[in-house]
This record gives structure tokens, sequence and C-alpha cells, in this order.
């Protein structure tokens, strides 16, 4: 006879590890957040670790706490996929983390064309700004910028190729557009986290010196940079393919200024044991196409 711990503890131990907050598991679960408190107690009676440890006005798991719940996470989502495979069913709904820029300026204005297609899948869009954690917590689908991941099958979408931009007023009256007049206008710079200051990549690639007095504005995010742009307030670096938009729309100008590969890469990720599921591999599909027929546009 097998030896199990208390399911029902384990069921919400899992709830409590997966939302770190007692009273949220509660209200998932349904019960007071008093039995929550129960239910752990239980179990780390059971198992004779302790699975949570106080942080401040909340809680983290311990280092059992947080290697039960790994594992419990992949038991539980493989047993939806068998209830599922049992009854029938099938999950419409889908969850995408996905970078804010990378939504904003390229995913969100064709994702009317996957509804039309596929009228009966919903993608819930959590926007991201930083690495998230590749957890069923989190999503069942990634657009990140990790990469070979364990367990995780990956396609990528773009490589990031940044190029200078300004709006159309900030030009009109300029003869001749070089780094010597570059050198003259305000610099729109945006510090990534862990690649640093954009222009400066910019110039250490391409071997050119821009003067120290040169006046830069400094954003967090990269949409930002390219708002300022919009507004005539300077030159940014914008991932290429997220400025095509408004480049053909002329609310920008992409100048003819060197550009500047960097190692980023946006990719699609999604658990290997996923891909399958009818409606991810109908997003993943789409994505695909998405991405062909751009390259092919560029192309011609």
């Amino acid at each position: 006879m097998r030896k199990l711990p208390p399911l029902r503890a384990l069921q919400v131990f899992e709830a409590a590890a997966r939302h770190l907050n007692f009273s949220h598991a509660a209200t998932e679960l349904c019960v007071t957040q008093s039995a929550v408190s129960h239910q752990i107690k239980q179990l780390e009676n059971y198992f004779g670790e302790v699975l949570f440890i106080r942080d401040g006005k909340g809680f983290k798991l311990s280092e059992k706490g947080a290697l039960l719940f790994s594992e419990l996470e992949s038991i539980f989502n493989q047993l939806n996929d068998l209830s599922m495979k049992v009854t029938g069913e099938q999950n419409l709904n889908l969850r995408l983390a996905v970078f804010s820029s990378f939504a904003i300026k390229w995913l969100i204005p064709r994702l009317g064309e996957f509804k039309k297609s596929y009228p009966q899948y919903n993608i819930r869009l959590n926007m991201i700004t930083d690495e998230p954690q590749l957890t069923d917590s989190v999503a069942d689908m990634f657009i990140c910028g990790r990469s070979n991941q364990a367990g995780f099958w990956q396609t990528t979408l773009h490589n990031e190729r940044l190029i200078p931009v300004c709006s159309p007023e900030l030009i009109e009256t300029v003869t001749q557009v070089d780094t010597n007049w570059l050198g003259e206008q305000s610099l729109l710079v945006v510090d990534e986290p862990d690649q640093g200051l954009d222009w400066d990549t910019w110039q250490q690639q391409n071997q050119i010196s821009l003067p120290d007095e040169q006046q830069r504005h400094i954003f967090s995010h990269v949409l930002l940079a390219i708002e300022a742009a919009t507004a005539g307030q300077g030159i940014a670096l914008a991932s290429d393919f997220m400025v095509e938009t408004d480049i053909k729309s002329g609310k920008l100008v992409a100048l003819n200024l060197p550009d500047v590969f960097t190692d980023f890469q946006f990719n699609f990720l999604c658990k290997h044991r996923h891909k399958k599921h009818p409606a991810i591999a109908a997003f993943i599909q789409w994505l695909e196409q998405q991405v062909a027929d751009e390259k092919k546009a560029n192309i011609l």
C-alpha cells in the first residue's frame, strides 16, 4: 500500500505556495484562512519539516517547501491533463506572459486575426518587464528572453536589432543626417537591466564617439523612449519590428545611421508536454506564420 501524505493538505499547500498568501489561497479554495493554516500545520507535522518561513509581513517557502511545491505543481498539472483526457474536455483559456514592449508594439495589433481564426480560444496576456519564472503558476506560454530551458520547447521570434528613429518634424529642415548632426541632438537613452545604456552599446559596436556633453534623457523602458521620440524630444534606439508600423504611418522616421544588433532574442516558450495541446498548438502555428509573413514582406 502506498504511503501518501494527507491529500487535502497537499492541495491547500499548493495553493498557498502558489500565492505565497494564506488569505488568497483561502479565497481560491472557498475556505477560511484559519483552515488553510490548520492544513499547512498538519502537513508540516506529517513531514516533520517547516514549509513556510515568515518573511516580514508575508511568507516565503523554506528549502523543503520549495522542493515540495515544485514537485506538486508538476503532479497537479499532470492530474489536470489526465482529467481532461478522461472527460474529453479542453482548456480553452490560455495565459501568455509577454514583455510589455513586444505585446504593445507587435502582438496586440495582430491578436484580432488569431481570434477570428480561433474564436473558441481565449488568450489572457500577463505583461512583464523582467524575465519571468517559467512555471505553470505564472503562465502556459511565454514570450521573453530566456532560451534553452530544460523541459521547454522554444522558437525564436526576433533577434533584437536597434535602429535610430525620430519624429519627422525633427529632421524636416535637415539637409544631411550623419554622426556630426547626431552629436548635436538629444539622445533618448534606455537603461536596460543587465544590458546597460543602449546608446553606449551603439557607440561601442559601431566604434563611434559622441560628445560627452551631449544632452541625454534616460528612460527605464523602451516604450517611454519611443513615445518621447514620437513627441519630437530626440533620437531613440528601437527594435526595428516594434517601430515598423510607426514608420509606415509617418509617426517616426528611420534615420540613415548605423544600427546595432544586441544579443537579446524574443523567444516563445512552452513546456514540451503542452506543445500538442490544441489551443497552444494553434497559437504556435499562428505565431510562426505571423513571423514568416513579416519576414517575407520585408524581403519583397
